[in-house]
């Protein structure tokens, strides 16, 4: 096997191969030496085995991801795959095994934990892809819908629609080329997701005969499923924010040791088995797992007061769109691209692509089910008629692009499959940045990803614009924020003070009578404790604070006064001001406890800024959620294109490479892509 591993001076991976064949398997034992915990985390997180080694605080997701069925829909999955695509991915396998003894020597967590390495299987690769994208599609909001229509009324449901708790989305942007200075198109964005210690995203090379692909990997995944660029063809990805994923009511009844489930043409026999969850320093727990026609019982069960099924499109089809992933690494054109993706299944995303011939695209990508409108808003009862799945939505929308095309999770081309899209703003804040006199080079999108403009403070600046009769300190707080840029960047006070304006506010009207209900969700609400983040009534007051400031859905409150309390309130703190960054820091996700106790930096930009750093207002100002990657894909020439990761190419803690694109990150800084294989360094390898 003629296989050479290069590295970049970040560490970034380059690597060679004979065939498609040998390259997975270098890329699987890459992964492994390079992302050994991360990777492993991730194998048993798919297989709900993480309480083994991480305690009991990790049951609440093993019992999930052990009834929502992962592992078993990765087999099935697995199984219905086309032989080459079938071989190419347990090639990647062999890879990882080959290369995770070497990786976990280098990784102190495994000592941390008290865990060995273990070893994959073929279908290990799509059960990591399930538990990484199992709650893209935010399924847990339809339970959020039930207690607002429990409290508020139907008519309510809606009121608290956004890209809000839990969701992932992105911003991209596509640029043709007669508004660039080379005269081809670019590509840009930057996925948001909950930022992890290692990142979710790995820069990667790959080039054997039959391709050369840089992309952005997902360590555990063969290819380079979201970003790539070949050479000549470039693509990249937002979440769509559809609606695929069905919550049904079910009603179940213990016959003897089966279980039986009412649907729509009577009851009948269920699956159902029990299983142990092991927890590292307790008692094993037991769980029993049951299957209804519409899908694995995720919540409740047969002996307690409900019981709720998911049904999602994987489960049905026995198909997670990974047949588009060999063909994405080979695709030379835009059709090519677009063709790979009619595979594409889960999670349902907006795709961008252009190739250096003119070809472009903008289209909707993955798996929507045809069903009532019910279904994509509440929790349906099983058994009645009307909620079943008719066959996928086709075919799925497209659009011509003129001069630019921005994808930051709003409503738009996705509209017909969704119900809560982000607010409009960092789309529109895209679209007049790209808009601005000039032609565009790779460099300039730099400021475009950082850019902190915060347009959704409008309507409470408006409001406290409106009031008089204040103190002499809350007054003097009206007229600093009234002048305030709305740029929430990390060194600026007054962003803080808006920020702690937000938060009071927040607060006060999560705690206002006209919404102190939902506050309680209903008893016994059944809900296992992993579901309780959607449930929340602070964050959700935060996330659609615009909507909740001026709606005519609640007289009841009164808005001016409620505000007037909340400048007043902040006010009188007083606090001594601070910057924005002094809050606002980085609060990435650890699978272990950070033993150093490390102080993370402070970040600027906020959730409805391009620079979308995410807090909880009202909650805390910790960021967990931001740019796991920023990307410049050029197709004048690739080497002009440009990336970079929050932390870097190593998952190793001390390593070289574990943190040194931070700083670029932070400062909105791009690495270079560089493809000339005289300016990597060759690594001894023991292929």
């Amino acid at each position: 096997m003629s296989t050479k591993i290069y590295r970049d001076a970040w560490g970034i991976p380059h690597l060679r191969a004979d065939s498609a064949g040998e390259l997975a398997f270098a890329q699987g034992r890459n992964a492994a030496v390079d992302r050994a915990w991360q990777i492993e985390v991730d194998r048993h997180r798919s297989q709900g085995t993480t309480a083994a080694f991480l305690g009991v605080d990790a049951v609440g997701w093993d019992r999930f991801a052990r009834q929502a069925r992962l592992d078993d829909t990765a087999r099935r999955c697995f199984r219905g795959l086309d032989k080459n695509t079938a071989s190419w991915i347990t090639k990647y396998v062999d890879g990882v095994n080959a290369g995770l003894a070497d990786g976990a020597r280098r990784a102190p967590e495994f000592a941390a934990a008290g865990l060995a390495p273990g070893r994959w299987e073929p279908w290990t690769p799509l059960g990591i892809w399930l538990g990484t994208h199992i709650l893209f599609a935010g399924f847990p909001t339809k339970l959020w819908r039930e207690e607002v229509a429990r409290t508020l009324g139907d008519e309510a449901i809606e009121l608290f629609a956004t890209d809000g708790p839990g969701t992932s989305g992105s911003n991209g942007w596509l640029v043709t080329g007669e508004r660039t200075v080379t005269g081809a198109a670019l590509i840009a964005g930057d996925p948001h997701r909950f930022i992890e210690d290692p990142g979710i995203y790995q820069q990667i090379h790959l080039s054997c005969p039959e391709f050369d692909v840089v992309g952005l990997a997902v360590p555990g995944i063969p290819g380079t499923p979201h970003f790539g660029h070949t050479g000549s063809v470039a693509w990249a990805i937002t979440n769509a924010m559809a609606d695929y994923q069905d919550l049904y009511a079910e009603r179940l009844r213990r016959r003897g040791t089966e279980v039986e489930a009412l649907g729509t043409e009577g009851w009948r026999l269920t699956s159902v088995h029990t299983e142990t969850i092991e927890v590292a320093g307790a008692d094993p727990v037991e769980i029993e797992v049951i299957e209804t026609e519409r899908g694995p019982v995720v919540i409740g069960g047969p002996d307690e007061a409900a019981a709720i099924s998911l049904r999602i499109p994987p489960r049905v089809s026995g198909d997670l769109g990974f047949g588009a992933l060999p063909a994405l690494l080979r695709a030379r054109t835009v059709a090519d691209v677009d063709r790979a993706f009619d595979g594409w299944a889960e999670p349902v995303n907006v795709v961008h692509a252009a190739d250096t011939e003119g070809g472009l695209l903008h289209r909707v990508a993955g798996r929507v089910p045809l069903r009532h409108q019910d279904n994509r808003l509440r929790v349906v009862p099983a058994w009645e008629p009307g909620h079943e799945w008719r066959g996928w939505y086709s075919p799925l929308p497209r659009e011509a692009v003129d001069g630019v095309a921005v994808m930051a999770n709003q409503r738009g081309l996705a509209e017909p499959l969704g119900v809560e899209f982000a607010p409009p703003h960092r789309a529109d804040r895209i679209r007049r940045l790209l808009d601005e006199p000039g032609a565009r080079s790779a460099k300039d999108m730099a400021a475009v990803h950082m850019d902190t403009q915060l347009a959704s403070a409008r309507p409470l600046l408006e409001l406290l614009g409106g009031l008089d009769g204040l103190g002499e300190a809350a007054s003097e707080l009206r007229g600093r924020l009234l002048g305030w840029d709305r740029r929430m960047d990390a060194g600026s006070t007054d962003a803080a003070a808006y920020a702690d304006l937000r938060s009071a506010v927040v607060r006060r009207l999560a705690a206002d009578p006209a919404l102190e209900a939902l506050a309680r969700p209903a008893e016994p609400s059944g809900y296992p404790e992993m579901f309780l983040p959607w449930l929340a009534l602070v964050p959700r007051v935060a996330f659609a604070l615009e909507t909740l400031l001026t709606t005519g859905a609640l007289p009841g409150i009164d808005r001016r006064e409620l505000v007037r309390a909340a400048v007043e309130e902040v006010a009188a703190g007083g606090r001594t001001p601070t910057a924005w960054g002094e809050t606002h820091r980085l609060a990435p996700w650890q699978a272990l406890p950070d033993a150093t106790h490390e102080v993370w930096p402070g970040l600027s930009g906020d959730h409805d800024c391009v620079l979308s750093t995410s807090s909880v207002p009202g909650i805390t100002d910790r960021s967990s959620r931001g740019p796991a990657a920023r990307y410049v894909w050029d197709l004048a020439r690739r080497e002009d294109s440009r990336w970079v990761v929050p932390f870097g190419a190593s998952g190793v803690p001390g390593d070289a490479h574990h943190r040194d694109q931070l700083p670029l990150w932070l400062r909105g800084e791009l690495v270079p892509v560089i493809t000339d294989w005289t300016q990597l360094t060759e690594e001894t390898s023991d292929f």
